[in-house]
């Protein structure tokens, strides 16, 4: 009788396995520690799994050393910039075809248009949540 529990338990875990596997994992890089937060959070209970850094450096680091789907990056940060952490992950044979959502306010709007061919997608700060949401449902299908 204890099998048939070890097996639905075993089953149990298995889905739970599959599921986390299927999540795609997004990059999250941002400066401004509250805004990094509420866009972390709310990216999680939209089923995305989040890693988080506070600069285009550490944003490197992070997408050398772990597995990535997706970046969104803010585009003016201290040590590195979403443009310049753009053109480091399309220069990168690892990186290169990762998707990159850049959010920019509206006064670095032409500064970072100037960088289309290295990002996938601009979006305004403050970023609508829907927006995100269905920008990195068009990156990754």
């Amino acid at each position: 009788m204890n099998q048939p529990n070890s097996t639905k338990s075993e089953t149990a875990e298995n889905r739970e396995s599959v599921n986390s596997s299927a999540m795609k994992r997004v990059l999250l890089v941002e400066d401004d520690r509250s805004v990094r937060r509420y866009l972390e959070v709310t990216l999680q209970r939209s089923g995305y799994e989040v890693i988080t850094a506070g600069d285009g450096l550490e944003a490197m680091k992070l997408a050398l050393s772990s597995p990535v789907d997706v970046v969104v990056t803010d585009a003016v940060m201290p040590n590195m910039g979403g443009q310049e952490l753009a053109r480091f992950f399309r220069s990168n044979a690892k990186l290169s075809k990762l998707p990159i959502v850049l959010l920019t306010g509206q006064e670095n709007w032409e500064t970072a248009a100037a960088s289309k061919e290295l990002i996938d997608a601009f979006l305004y700060k403050p970023v609508k949540v829907d927006v995100l949401k269905s920008c990195l449902a068009k990156l990754l299908s």
